[in-house]
């Protein structure tokens, strides 16, 4: 697998650039609803970040029903995710699904660092001006789901399986809902 990670990263140049996913994007299924190109490269932590969980300027998520990822910089902390190799066509439709015109999220440049030691510039997301909220339970689902799927460290994903949820019962967007429903009847 770590060949398959330095194959995929040593294109990134060409025509394509490589996303440090933290939040919902953790889960393939959940990235290539908008993303097509998105194409696995490694496990990776963040150095001096935390995770958190918000509302942009105190609006909750339509998506989510709750607070949604973000990360903000934090001495000794960590923040575990995946790099993806991305075609630099789906670069619009990545900032468009993180938020970026509408003042949600920003983009910013952060170095990773793979389970190997070798670190990667990537483009990654934050968001400014937000309210600390918790996620709904499916957000959190999906993280983990994502988390586990792609072999995060077990004491990173104890750590998302403890974050607290929102109360939110309702639905979410039928895709989401079909991605959740699948890993409930691969799992049971």
């Amino acid at each position: 697998m770590a060949s398959a990670g330095r194959t995929a990263l040593q294109g990134a140049e060409e025509g394509a650039f490589l996303y440090f996913a933290y939040g919902s994007n953790l889960l393939r299924q959940r990235i290539h609803l908008r993303n097509p190109s998105a194409q696995f490269c490694c496990v990776a932590r963040l150095q001096d970040y935390k995770l958190d969980f918000g509302n942009a300027q105190g609006k909750t998520s339509e998506t989510w029903h709750g607070g949604i990822a973000t990360i903000f910089e934090s001495p000794g902390d960590e923040v575990w995710g995946v790099v993806w190799k991305m075609n630099k066509s789906n670069l619009s439709s990545l900032d468009k699904q993180e938020g970026v015109e509408s003042g949600t999220y920003v983009v910013i440049e952060v170095n990773v660092h793979t389970q190997e030691g070798k670190e990667i510039n990537c483009r990654s997301y934050q968001m400014k001006n937000y309210e600390s909220a918790p996620p709904s339970p499916q957000y959190k689902q999906v993280i983990c789901m994502g988390a586990k799927e792609n072999g995060l460290p077990l004491e990173y994903q104890k750590k998302l399986n403890a974050i607290e949820p929102n109360k939110y019962r309702g639905k979410l967007s039928d895709e989401i809902e079909d991605i959740i429903k699948r890993d409930e009847t691969r799992t049971h």
